[in-house]
């Protein structure tokens, strides 16, 4: 059975991967890899655990379920809420306070500032919220497809960048945070510089090989139905309180030293009394359209439950002492801190950067690396930068792959260079620093 785990998981793995290919959505296969990897550990627990009685292997591994179902639920409230609220920040327009100021033409002058207002939007908000919004900015701006799938795929770079040296600007770095391995201060000091020059070398190639004006479209008709549905004082002050929710919850967390989920859910109270207020007196289709209740049902819960399953296949290998095993073989084979955060950050351009972390979270305690150490911080930036390597090696990749239906191996062929590039100068420039 010990054996049995690693081949669904290596399986179930391929089949996420494959999903275009095979035509089964991705979170489909990581509920029944996660429910699978825990049932053979079940039945397997005999061999598994060969010092336990057969009832004490059963309770322990009970045990241990509800353990890591408790860990993985505050990732899941977290995202939950935070995804909330950007969408209601989103459904009352607050995004077009951004968008509207945008005036460039030049190509290369508007890719510059688009990735630097996406490299600090996606570290206040998260870097799959941060893709999906400057992907309908990008509609709004640029014909030409090809220009297009160049600064969509800078995008993801960028927000991928963006969102590793913050707290909640990447999944992976939520779940560090989460756990302890770093603390909110520590990785945007240590992180940031690293992260922006992983930004720069690819935006430098890019923006040079970009010439000429783009014509930026301006949708009058949009304009009005937006002015008309939404006014500019609920426009901004949704935008104004949604953010500062967001950049409150690593203050919570510092003030109260209660788990990030609970910040988050405090911040998503305010909100809903907020718009409930300012919606208090407008007729109940409107009302109903920019209200909590409706934004429930934009919320993208396969994304949620992809994570649920995924985490709970990788906790299975963690109290399976599957991680324990692979560490050692790292340990032994690669004697550095920086080898070993490399390999996983290559490795998450292949497949999802977060069971990549939630192993690395599996394999080293927090005795061998305490919190905020090297490796943690090298861990946060090679996982959130590496995914940039190939479109599917992120959520923000997969997102805007599907939205401008960017061709696999165009993106290998013309991006994948200049990421690598940029991934391997931040981690020279973190040692460096360090």
């Amino acid at each position: 059975m010990y054996l049995a785990i690693i081949i669904v998981f290596v399986i179930g793995y391929l089949a996420i991967a494959l999903e275009h290919n095979i035509n089964i959505n991705k979170t489909a296969t990581a509920l029944l890899l996660g429910v699978i990897c825990w049932t053979l550990l079940v039945f397997g627990s005999n061999t598994i655990f060969p010092n336990l009685e057969s009832i004490e292997s059963l309770h322990f591994i009970s045990e241990s379920l509800l353990e890591q179902v408790g860990e993985i639920s505050q990732i899941l409230f977290f995202l939950l809420g935070a995804m909330t609220i950007v969408e209601l920040m989103d459904a009352h327009e607050g995004f077009g306070l951004i968008t509207d100021k945008i005036k460039i033409k030049k190509k290369s002058h508007l890719l510059i500032a688009l990735s630097f207002i996406t490299f600090f939007l996606s570290a206040a908000l998260d870097n799959l919220t941060t893709a999906i919004v400057m992907a309908a900015v990008l509609r709004k701006m640029i014909k030409d497809k090809n220009d297009l799938w160049i600064f969509a795929s800078m995008m993801i770079i960028a927000a991928n960048a963006g969102g590793a040296w913050s707290p909640i600007g990447d999944v992976t770095t939520i779940m560090l945070w989460i756990g302890g391995q770093i603390t909110a201060g520590n990785i945007v000091t240590a992180i940031f510089i690293p992260s922006l020059v992983s930004t720069l070398i690819p935006l430098a190639i890019l923006s040079f090989n970009l010439k000429g004006d783009v014509v930026i479209i301006d949708d009058e008709i949009d304009t009005v139905q937006i002015k008309s549905d939404v006014t500019t004082f609920e426009k901004t002050i949704v935008f104004t309180t949604g953010v500062a929710a967001l950049l409150f919850v690593p203050i919570f967390k510092t003030v109260t030293h209660l788990p990030p989920f609970m910040g988050i859910l405090f911040g998503l109270g305010v909100m809903w009394i907020l718009t409930e207020v300012l919606h208090m007196k407008k007729s109940e289709d409107h009302k109903r359209s920019l209200s909590i209740s409706a934004i429930l049902t934009r919320i993208d819960t396969p994304s949620i439950l992809f994570f649920l399953g995924i985490l709970l296949a990788v906790a299975a290998l963690q109290v399976g002492g599957h991680l324990l095993q692979l560490s050692q073989v790292l340990d032994s084979n690669f004697d550095s801190v920086y080898v070993v955060n490399l390999l996983i950050g290559l490795l998450s351009s292949i497949i999802d950067n977060v069971p990549m972390v939630a192993g690395a979270m599996g394999m080293y305690t927090l005795e061998a690396y305490p919190p905020d150490s090297m490796f943690w911080e090298l861990l946060a930036y090679c996982a959130g930068t590496g995914g940039s390597i190939l479109i599917i090696g992120s959520a923000a990749g997969v997102a805007i792959m599907g939205i401008f239906k960017i061709d696999f191996i165009w993106y290998l062929k013309k991006i994948s260079i200049v990421a690598i590039l940029g991934y391997l100068a931040g981690i020279g420039m973190y040692v460096l620093l360090n």
